[in-house]
């Protein structure tokens, strides 16, 4: 009676993943899966992202924040928790670093001098059960 497709599991309503196997019998263990699109809108996603740009920011000499300005491709994978793996652009804002800004408030750079845009990678590891985040890879150039 149980239906052959799952389309969503949920660990929060923040992190849901595109699913399509059966739902497990509570004895068995839930396999790893390997890494399956993701929607580059999704909120997981998006917060995601943001976990890996203050990364960057963190280990940047730059004397302004960077943010995200687009998310190329986001793909997700459950191990663990969920593992983002991200190809995300990010550009140089007017804030500067030593005023520690809300990203959400900091405009991208209109004067064409400071203008820059950056190619990341990044692999965000969330576990929403404990709230902790881990960013084992964050290379841009």
């Amino acid at each position: 009676s149980s239906h052959p497709f799952r389309p969503l599991m949920c660990f929060t309503l923040m992190f849901c993943v595109v699913s399509v196997t059966n739902v497990p019998p509570p004895h068995s263990t839930i396999r790893p899966g390997s890494p399956v699109p993701m929607n580059t809108n999704n909120p997981g996603v998006r917060k995601a992202a943001r976990f890996g740009v203050y990364r960057y920011n963190n280990s940047s000499n730059d004397l302004f924040l960077f943010k995200e300005s687009q998310i190329k491709k986001a793909m997700v994978q459950i191990v663990r928790g969920l593992k983002y793996m991200l190809h995300v652009e990010i550009k140089r804002t007017v804030c500067e670093k030593r005023n520690h800004f809300s990203l959400d408030s900091c405009h991208f750079q209109r004067k064409k001098s400071l203008q820059q845009m950056l190619r990341c990678y990044f692999e965000v590891w969330i576990t929403p059960w404990t709230h902790k985040v881990h960013i084992p890879v964050a290379h841009c150039h």
